[in-house]
């Protein structure tokens, strides 16, 4: 696989950090980067052209759900991913291993594939290596992901080893049956929290060549601490040509923090999801907006922020919104919840283009928002 669609512009003196340019059929990626997640085809509550102007460079599309509805079919008839949303930058599609391997009552998997059940209808689907990858060449995104095995946290090492041993073989035939040169395709790194395993993912992975790599099987329940340590390893051992997607995570403190240890890719519904229960991220920390300490406070949500909601809207107002349950409410924390991870990421990239990551990140770690993710 091409690995020139990746430039890797800069890299931190005193940390591992680096900031690059992923380039992809429907415009650049600056990184590190986090995208927002839009599982069904929407970013939920946000519509796509205001995801560009709070900052957003790629949105995520799920290959389980987008399969199941409308269909790849459908998506293929509109021109793809991004025509049918209206969205006119890069996509990412899952191939949807994570939700398939979810649903462990209904699963059966073989190293000729997996079979599961529709959360829709229960209608039985069996997917193969191949299958995934030509329901993801016809979604249309611009980076699509081998379809791997994804263990749950904790597990026997002995499981762990054998996803290992499957991702690597579905990797390969992922590879093979890939034929969309104008689409990137990642690999996905698994072996949980054993050093050694990661270690062979990786390198089964990069012997087969990858325009990227995803890095799975993490924000599966295993302690934070846990998942940084292991976490640097992998990435020294991953090429430092091709970017590194870790995956599944929006924790601020855990992507600044895995920044630090070379990471360029994040995504995870956390922005979204917490804004429709009400809360915010903030450099105070979370804001729980249904605290009765909010409702009389009439200035921005978070002082320091410049996003729309936090210019134009009080932490009264909003905390009214959340209170009586009006959709606009889940509307405007999403936005700024997005915005804040999606500004948080800029300055990242600018202070390893200023060779200073290593002074962001301790600045970071010692502020009142880091003590409360």
């Amino acid at each position: 696989m091409d690995s020139s669609a990746f430039d890797l512009i800069a890299t931190d003196p005193t940390t591992s950090a680096r900031a690059g340019v992923l380039r992809t059929r429907h415009g650049d990626v600056p990184t590190p980067v986090f995208m927002p997640v839009g599982t069904r085809a929407t970013v939920k509550g946000v519509i796509p052209q205001r995801l560009a102007a709070l900052g957003a460079s790629v949105v995520l599309g799920n290959t389980y759900h987008l399969f199941l509805r409308p269909g790849e079919g459908l998506i293929a008839k509109a021109g793809g991913l991004g025509r049918f949303m209206s969205w006119e930058g890069p996509t990412l599609t899952d191939s949807g291993g994570f939700q398939v391997f979810s649903l462990a009552d209904t699963v059966k998997v073989s190293d000729e594939g997996v079979a599961f059940r529709s959360i829709l209808d229960g209608s039985q689907h069996f997917w193969t290596p191949e299958d995934n990858m030509a329901i993801q060449q016809r979604l249309g995104a611009d980076i699509a992901m081998q379809l791997d095995e994804c263990p749950p946290y904790p597990a026997e090492r002995e499981r762990v080893a054998r996803a290992v041993t499957r991702s690597a073989r579905w990797a390969l035939r992922c590879r093979a049956a890939h034929t969309d040169e104008g689409q990137l395709l990642f690999g996905i790194v698994q072996g949980g929290v054993y050093d050694d395993l990661r270690a062979e993912s990786v390198d089964r992975l990069t012997e087969i060549g990858f325009a990227g790599y995803g890095i799975g099987g993490y924000s599966v329940g295993e302690p934070h601490e846990l998942m940084l340590a292991s976490l640097a390893p992998v990435c020294d051992r991953l090429p430092r040509d091709a970017p590194r997607y870790l995956m599944g995570v929006g924790n601020p403190t855990t992507i600044l923090r895995a920044i630090g240890e070379g990471v360029d890719m994040f995504d995870c519904v956390l922005p979204t999801r917490t804004a429709r229960l009400g809360t915010a991220f903030s450099s105070e920390g979370r804001l729980n907006l249904r605290n009765a300490r909010f409702a009389d406070d009439l200035s921005p949500l978070d002082p320091s922020c410049a996003c729309p909601t936090c210019t134009s809207y009080s932490r009264a107002y909003l905390r009214h919104l959340v209170t009586t349950k009006e959709m606009l409410g889940a509307v405007l924390l999403s936005e700024h919840n997005l915005y804040y991870l999606l500004d948080l990421t800029r300055r990242a990239r600018e202070a390893v283009l200023g060779s200073r990551y290593g002074a962001f990140l301790a600045e970071w770690m010692g502020s009142a928002a880091a003590a409360d993710y």
